[in-house]
């Protein structure tokens, strides 16, 4: 869908009564995501292969622990990998929204117990019919509610979605309440939304707006904070953590990206970062409390 055209229809639903417009944004969802369960759960395999991969070469070890992920989106893919695949002892994932469907998990169920031939026992006990060890807690928010007593803490694909405050203040309470030594683990993808269906725009494309214009044209649908890898490094320093394992996307000059990158005219808030800092994508990064 035109980027422009995508933006006005998420203009015009957030503009409906609470709770009519987020049912309005699923059934829009539904109606242009034909992609199916299982495809979506590929998407997110290939972030466990990428987190094992690097699990190992650390020799860190999650047998027995317990995760907080925060950021649960649509259905528990990333519980479901800990839980029988690094065989954590418990899962608490967190969402500000609600989007779980017990329909969905239902369907999880099935396909995860085959595909990764493992038996997963439900517990009757909660609504949606999650397996024992993973619970879920919607509509929460982490930044200004207490956090769970945890070993890991997890993200996939969330901080570039909150607030840059939030953002902050989130590591600051997590360096405050968790043990020296406990590990924080995010999957960041900082490219613009909008580009996501239309190839014509730049994944960088958001950075030739000023805060202002681009505050008027972000929603609560599509919320995206901008923040660069360098950004996110200093908020990781600035709270002292260890960066203990950092990978992201390197630009190449050859590629259609990188000239869809140079047609921007970059706001004056950007020009101080180079072409790699800005253009760093798909950020895997490891911390230490």
């Amino acid at each position: 869908m035109n980027h422009k055209v995508k933006t006005l229809l998420f203009k015009t639903i957030a503009l409906l009564p609470s709770k009519v417009d987020d049912f309005c944004y699923h059934k829009i969802q539904s109606f242009f995501d034909k992609s199916t369960l299982e495809d979506r759960l590929k998407s997110v395999e290939a972030t466990y292969f990428r987190l094992s991969k690097v699990l190992k070469e650390l020799n860190i070890d999650l047998k027995d622990k317990t995760v907080f992920e925060f950021g649960s989106g649509w259905f528990p893919a990333m519980p479901y990998f800990f839980k029988y695949k690094f065989d954590v002892k418990e899962v608490l994932t967190f969402d500000i929204n609600k989007h779980f469907k017990k329909e969905t998990v239902v369907e999880l169920n099935d396909i995860f117990s085959k595909k990764y031939d493992c038996n997963i026992e439900i517990n009757l006990g909660n609504n949606y019919n999650l397996p024992y060890g993973i619970e879920y807690f919607p509509n929460y928010n982490i930044v200004e509610n207490n956090l769970p007593d945890v070993d890991v803490v997890f993200s996939r694909y969330v901080l570039s979605h909150m607030k840059a405050k939030d953002v902050e203040i989130l590591h600051k309470k997590i360096k405050e309440e968790y043990r020296k030594g406990t590990y924080v683990i995010h999957f960041i993808s900082p490219s613009d939304l909008r580009q996501h269906g239309d190839s014509r725009i730049s994944a960088q494309d958001f950075l030739k707006y000023s805060e202002e214009q681009w505050s008027k044209i972000r929603t609560k649908y599509d919320y995206h904070n901008r923040l660069r890898l360098p950004q996110f490094l200093e908020i990781f320093k600035e709270y002292n953590y260890e960066v203990v394992y950092l990978e992201y996307e390197t630009l190449d000059k050859a590629s259609k990206r990188y000239e869809l990158f140079k047609k921007i005219k970059l706001h004056q808030d950007y020009i101080k970062y180079s072409d790699e800092e800005l253009m760093a994508g798909n950020i895997f990064v490891i911390l230490k409390v």
